[in-house]
Parts: C-alpha cells; sequence; structure tokens
C-alpha cells in the first residue's frame, strides 16, 4: 500500500469525534485525509438498541469509510481501542495500520475489565475511572462528573480548559463500552501497529498500557509524557508519531 492513507480516529468511551478536533487539523494541515465516526449510542449519532454492541461500531465505521478507495490507517483511542482492532481484523485488506493511543490493545477474547482486575490486585490505581462512574438507574449507561474528567482524564490542561472539555464528555452506553474484540493471527495479526503511551495516565494507566503491550507483543512504541488524551494535550507530538507511521 503505497498510496498514503487515510485517518480513521476512533474515540473511547464517555467522548466524542470532538476529542479529535485539533488532531484533525493538524493532520489534514499536513495533507491527509481524516474521519472522525462516532459511535451508535454517542450524543451525536443515537442508535436503536440493536445498533449499540460491537457489530453496531464496525458497520458504522465501515459505512463512514464507503466512499475511501485507498489505505486505512485506524487510530483507537483509549477504549476506542477495541472498536479499532475489530474493525482491523474485518477490513484487513484495506488497512495498512492500527494505531492505539492509551488504547486498549488486547489479546483476542480478552476484556478489558478482566486484565485492569487483575492488574488491580497489586496496583488499586488500575481501577481508573471506574470508581468516579454515575450510574442510569437501569445500569445500561454511565457518565463520568466534570472534576472526575479534569482529575482523571485532562490533569495535563490548565483548569479552566480542562473544565470546559469536561462539560463536553457525555453518557456512554454499557453496550459500546464494555466490548471485546475477535481477532486472528491471519488478518489482525498481520497488520503494522504502533502504541502511543500516555506516562501519566490516571485512566488506563502505565502499567496496564505496558501489560497489554506484553500480552499483543510487537507494536512500535512512542511514549509521550502525558496524562490520557494526549491528542488534546501533545497534539503535535501525537500527529508527529502517527505520520510517521504512516510513512513506515
Amino acid at each position: 500500500m503505497s498510496e498514503q492513507p487515510t485517518f480513521v480516529l476512533i474515540h473511547g468511551a464517555w467522548a466524542a469525534s470532538w476529542v479529535w478536533d485539533s488532531l484533525r487539523t493538524v493532520l489534514e494541515g499536513q495533507g491527509y485525509a481524516v474521519i472522525t465516526p462516532d459511535m451508535p449510542g454517542n450524543s451525536r449519532n443515537p442508535a436503536s438498541p440493536e445498533q449499540i454492541n460491537m457489530q453496531g461500531c464496525v458497520s458504522h465505521v465501515q459505512a463512514c469509510c464507503a466512499g475511501v478507495t485507498g489505505p486505512l490507517l485506524i487510530v483507537g483511542h483509549s477504549g476506542g481501542g477495541v472498536v479499532a482492532t475489530q474493525v482491523a481484523e474485518v477490513m484487513a485488506e484495506q488497512v495498512a495500520g492500527i494505531a492505539y493511543i492509551a488504547g486498549m490493545m488486547l489479546p483476542s477474547g480478552l476484556g478489558f475489565a478482566e486484565l485492569a482486575d487483575e492488574v488491580q490486585k497489586t496496583q488499586p490505581e488500575a481501577a481508573g475511572i471506574w470508581p468516579y462512574l454515575e450510574w442510569s438507574e437501569d445500569r445500561q449507561s454511565s457518565t463520568v462528573p466534570p472534576q472526575a474528567v479534569c482529575d482523571v482524564f485532562l490533569q495535563d490542561l490548565p483548569p479552566e480548559l480542562a473544565m470546559a472539555a469536561a462539560q463536553r464528555f457525555c453518557a456512554q452506553p454499557e453496550g459500546t463500552r464494555a466490548l471485546v474484540a475477535e481477532w486472528s493471527a491471519e488478518r489482525f495479526g498481520q497488520l503494522p501497529r504502533l502504541y502511543i503511551e500516555a506516562q501519566q495516565d490516571k485512566s488506563v494507566v502505565l502499567s496496564v498500557q505496558r501489560r497489554m503491550q506484553q500480552l499483543t507483543p510487537g507494536a512500535k512504541v512512542v511514549s509521550l509524557d502525558t496524562g490520557h488524551v494526549p491528542q488534546v494535550t501533545a497534539t503535535q507530538a501525537v500527529a508527529d508519531a502517527l505520520v510517521g507511521f504512516a510513512q513506515r
């Protein structure tokens, strides 16, 4: 795939496509096409219950990419990494590579909660955002209080900017949060991967990020001294890492 890829940026839980605005501007300024889907059930993409699952997410990304004839470079932030993995498995023929930004890069069939629970036995901080969540009465969706967004996701932004961003986070359906990817060595397993670490992450803590790298080896690693959302707090560094990966 020698043609310049189109970046497909997949947001994580409680966020939406807006979380990519700064990165999108930089990538487009360097001549790349960028697609930023909103996952089904997000406030920007209301969906029926039967669409709020992994298949609904993958189908939505496929629909967003339907007009692209060249290669795709799939990027997943945080929980969006699980969707990125499944998209790459399903669309492997068109995918040039997958990048994870503090993302959930997991072995086939392993859920993030299972991994995090194991790490918490010796590192309680691996609970991340979980203790702060506020649940709907039926426990089918959750929200993150704005102050928790500031403290756990965006601690490396100035407080006023962090709080402004926190107001944009939304309710997250469980059907598109607690996802597990299933992939094969012949498809996803053959694709180049990049992992962008966030060293100061309080949500997907660094030890968990590195455990995922051990369990799913083979990714090129770029390490940034940031919190959980480096595409917002260190946009140029993330863009440089992604463009360097794309140019490989």
